[in-house]
């Protein structure tokens, strides 16, 4: 066990059976083995490692913890959030003094085991527009990405259009076929979203509506997903000034 001014023993401790991307409770027991008392600076925080002991998820999400003297335990209530994507992981516990180290860095022992994650559950939703229509494979595609952990699915822009009705310049980041893009820097169109989850609307783009993206979970704009828009539609012209006559897809 180690010594010295920060260190840690950990008792028993739980975690709810993880789904990619998704947030779960952890429960774990810990003692102050140190020489100082635990201050404001030490939180309780996690790593998601694979076999070999690589990180894939170091900065887990930070829990507050009681202020323990040396010689003091506690039981700790935390959040955890579950990599991307499904498969198996070491997952690890562990304390950190912010700013300067984590515990296991000092030598202290972390609480670990390897888990199965799996894919995430949960019904999805999405509202188009009468004349935008998902392309071949849009179904099939949004709900792997869902399963694969992503809260929200978002995709490209395919134009219908007619004589005299070009493309829009503004659906000029939305060209199908460019696979994914990370940290994809414009809003989302008509996207996918699991249940429980509301996104921030922000007008729209072309008539068609448009939402941020989430700060707090895990999302994805893929290329390879496209909704169909019919530019001919009779719908169109009045949609592009209101998001009257919304429908489930």
């Amino acid at each position: 066990m180690a010594k010295g001014p920060l260190a840690a023993r950990w008792g028993e401790w739980t975690l709810e059976t993880p789904h990619a991307g998704a947030v779960g409770l952890g429960r774990v027991e810990m003692e102050n083995t140190g020489s100082v008392v635990w201050r404001a600076g030490i939180r309780l925080a996690y790593h998601w490692l694979d076999d070999r002991g690589n990180p894939i998820m170091w900065d887990g999400e930070r829990t507050v913890i009681p202020g323990l003297a040396p010689g003091e335990s506690a039981t700790v209530e935390a959040r955890v959030r579950a990599p991307i994507p499904p498969g198996r992981y070491r997952f690890a516990f562990d304390l950190v003094a912010e700013h300067r180290a984590w515990f296991s860095e000092l030598g202290s022992d972390t609480a670990s085991a390897d888990v199965e994650v799996l894919p995430r559950i949960g019904t999805p939703r999405v509202e188009l527009p009468a004349w935008i229509e998902p392309a071949d494979g849009w179904s099939e595609r949004v709900a792997a990405a869902h399963a694969e952990g992503y809260a929200v699915v978002s995709g490209a822009i395919e134009w219908v259009g007619t004589l005299g009705r070009r493309r829009p310049r503004a659906l000029a980041a939305y060209l199908p076929g460019y696979g994914r893009i990370p940290n994809f820097p414009h809003p989302l169109l008509c996207p996918s979203i699991l249940d429980g989850l509301e996104l921030q609307p922000v007008g729209d783009v072309a008539g068609i509506p448009a939402f941020a993206a989430p700060a707090q979970e895990p999302w994805i704009y893929d290329g390879r997903i496209v909704l169909r828009v019919h530019s001919r539609h009779p719908q169109h012209g009045s949609a592009i000034e209101s998001s009257e006559g919304l429908q489930s897809a």
